[in-house]
């Protein structure tokens, strides 16, 4: 899945697939992780959180079941 860069001290970039409502979190450090069954109003206000670091740890670090990809 494609990702795109954001602007974040902790997470690097986001990809999103709305069909399957799976989201990929991509961390500086270089891990990645998919997290499944996120609504696209979750994306959304994701997207547009001032603080990505903090709106990922708020609502979906621990909110979804997810993998380590990388």
């Amino acid at each position: 899945m494609a990702r795109w860069p954001v602007s974040s001290s902790v997470i690097k970039a986001v990809g999103y697939d709305p069909g399957r409502r799976i989201l990929d979190v991509e961390f500086v450090g270089g891990r990645v992780y998919r997290y499944t069954g996120v609504d696209g109003a979750v994306y959304k206000d994701f997207m547009a959180a001032e603080s990505k670091g903090r709106f990922f740890n708020q609502h979906i670090q621990y909110g979804y079941e997810f993998e380590q990809l990388t």
